[in-house]
């Protein structure tokens, strides 16, 4: 699979690594992951950003996919001098659905795909929830209830 590295303000990135480990432990040991401080310039970033993506001549494979947090703020504008639109690629917007959906992804999916997974599982990922018919639903308070209440879990 094309390398993942996830750029994001601190701690976010190493978060959103530890999530992966949750689910996906073998996959999530290749996630390489920069927590942006507050105090780091952008030239420092770009510095350690370009030190995590394959070289070119990567013979295992070049290409990367980068996933930020926010567009607009450092690690994007950070992300935008890495992207070449080919072999390297981005998304911002990084969350948890985004996240699993590309390491769920098959062992030598292209960047291109990684890409479109992310798209994906991000747009798919945001949902609005609302309560169900059973949470509504009133329930005679059990003995145990010292204020006649019920509160359904």
């Amino acid at each position: 699979m094309a390398c993942l590295l996830i750029i994001a303000h601190a701690p976010l990135a190493s978060a959103l690594k530890a999530v992966a480990a949750h689910t996906f432990p073998d996959e999530a040991d290749k996630l390489r992951v920069l927590d942006v401080l507050p105090d780091m310039p952008s030239e420092e970033v770009e510095s350690l950003a370009r030190a995590l993506l394959p070289a070119e001549d990567d013979a295992a494979d070049p290409e990367a996919l980068i996933l930020c947090d926010v567009f607009g703020a450092t690690p994007a504008n950070v992300v935008q001098r890495l992207v070449d639109g080919g072999r390297i690629r981005a998304v911002a917007g990084v969350n948890v659905s985004m996240l699993w959906r590309t390491l769920a992804s098959p062992l030598h999916a292209t960047v291109g795909e990684l890409f479109d997974r992310a798209m994906k599982g991000g747009a798919q990922g945001v949902l609005p929830v609302a309560s169900t018919r059973p949470q509504n639903q009133a329930f005679p308070p059990g003995g145990h209830d010292p204020n006649q209440h019920h509160h359904q879990q």
